[in-house]
């Protein structure tokens, strides 16, 4: 491993295994209050790291047919079922963070395809009437300048992008004012400066009661009348909307990549701007703080916007003392979205200064090929 790359991810890196509940593996069973262990052979696991393994995975006492994975390495570790009845799954460290590798790497590709992103979907906007590509683009550019959950149909408690109902938002002097229960039935409420938008979403709920994001199928190109009635209005879902998104970027792209882009780019905002402290315990009060106001705009808690949504690399740079020029490119700034345009360049060139662990481990699979190589050369 390098030196950049270890002072920026000091975890070592493990070589995993494919493991598979149909293997054999280790069986959890009800014992008094608590649970005995068996190997696949039936006997008891007494061996210590095995046990102190087992411990580790917090296999909650609810489950019940639990499966455990007989290799420390394996990349699924464990297999129960809920007290729901839903099979759920523990993985291992090392393959849930290169699970968030690839994520974070490819959210960091497609920030830098929105500025064309930004061009279609302005263009798209820029049409006539309230056809499917121009009630699209509206959805698209407010999920780019909302952080918004794109929500979904089998969610009937709570609501997101695609459900939102007219009764959710208010339009007036180029202003979107969206109140609306959220996930986990929070009150959410989100103010979009976008006249285009506005535009759209005024005529969407002029004389009509309910789904806020439809359009009219006579307008729309490919849209036949003949099966929808000659002006008939077709609900947009959340799959639309990402079928849009992928159409935009050329390549598989999620609503939830945009919260994720736009939680980083707000938390390197945010540490830029924090006063430069020299503890640890300093940092690490800083990045808490920032997180929880990343965490405000994302209507989730502080953990779950560090765990899933900033890029942990920023975090990482951050407490190595590094962070955009945020001084800088306020003078740069061409009134646009404050987190848009020089602001994102900022954050891509910051994040591509910093190795990955991907990068780290196929450099030190390379080195530990070429140790192979010489040691055979020697023998």
């Amino acid at each position: 491993m390098s030196t950049a790359a270890a002072e920026v991810f000091q975890a070592k890196p493990v070589e995993l295994r494919p493991s598979d509940p149909a293997e054999p593996g280790i069986r959890r069973r009800r014992r008094g209050r608590g649970f005995s262990y068996t190997w696949a052979s039936g006997r008891p696991v007494r061996d210590r790291a095995a046990l102190l393994r087992i411990r580790a995975l917090a296999i909650p006492p609810a489950w019940t047919d639990v499966w455990i994975c007989a290799h420390p390495n394996g990349h699924l570790q464990a297999v129960g079922t809920d007290s729901a009845g839903r099979r759920q799954y523990r993985y291992h460290d090392e393959w849930r963070r290169q699970q968030d590798e690839a994520k974070f790497d490819h959210v960091l590709e497609i920030a830098e395809r929105l500025p064309a992103f930004r061009e279609r979907v302005a263009r798209d906007l820029r049409g006539e009437g309230l056809g499917r590509e121009r009630v699209l683009a509206t959805a698209a550019r407010m999920l780019d300048i909302g952080f918004f959950r794109v929500g979904g149909e089998e969610y009937t408690d709570s609501y997101g992008l695609a459900t939102l109902r007219t009764s959710h938002v208010k339009c007036g002097d180029g202003r979107v004012v969206c109140r609306y229960l959220a996930k986990g039935r929070k009150e959410r409420e989100q103010v979009l400066a976008d006249a285009e938008v506005c535009e759209v979403l005024t005529a969407l709920s002029k004389g009509h009661r309910g789904e806020l994001l439809r359009y009219r199928a006579d307008e729309s190109a490919g849209e036949g009348a003949g099966e929808t009635g000659e002006g008939a209005w077709v609900d947009v879902r959340s799959a639309d909307i990402n079928a849009y998104l992928r159409d935009a970027f050329g390549s598989d792209v999620s609503a939830k990549d945009f919260r994720t882009w736009h939680a980083t780019v707000l938390a390197a905002v945010g540490l830029a701007v924090s006063r430069p402290v020299r503890s640890g315990a300093g940092r690490k009060r800083a990045v808490s703080r920032v997180m929880k106001e990343v965490s405000e705009y994302l209507g989730n808690t502080p953990s779950v916007c560090r765990a899933s949504y900033v890029d942990p690399r920023l975090v990482a740079l951050y407490e190595k003392g590094r962070t955009i020029p945020l001084e800088r490119l306020a003078e740069d700034a061409e009134g646009g979205l404050a987190t848009h345009g020089p602001v994102e360049q900022a954050v891509i060139a910051l994040l591509r200064q910093a190795p990955s662990r991907r990068s780290a481990r196929r450099s030190a699979q390379r080195s530990a090929r070429r140790r192979r190589h010489k040691d055979r050369r020697a023998a």
